[in-house]
């Protein structure tokens, strides 16, 4: 396993606590994603994540796919 790597990404779309608290699930069950902690207030997902085995696109993929943007 290559060293974990922490990146926060900026995210749009945010409503309430309930929409960080879901994005921060479907992270989390990303393979590869070892924890994701969204942020309503800031407007930011902090992931750390295996390099090898999941990419930055791939973390804003999901992103996307939960119905966010990722700035």
């Amino acid at each position: 396993m290559a060293t974990a790597t922490l990146k926060t990404f900026k995210v749009s779309g945010f409503h309430c606590t309930g929409c960080s608290d879901n994005l921060g699930s479907a992270l989390t069950n990303l393979e590869g994603v070892i924890r994701a902690q969204a942020d309503f207030e800031a407007g930011q997902v902090d992931v750390r994540f295996d390099p090898d085995r999941v990419t930055e696109n791939d973390v804003k993929a999901r992103i996307r796919a939960s119905g966010f943007d990722p700035d």
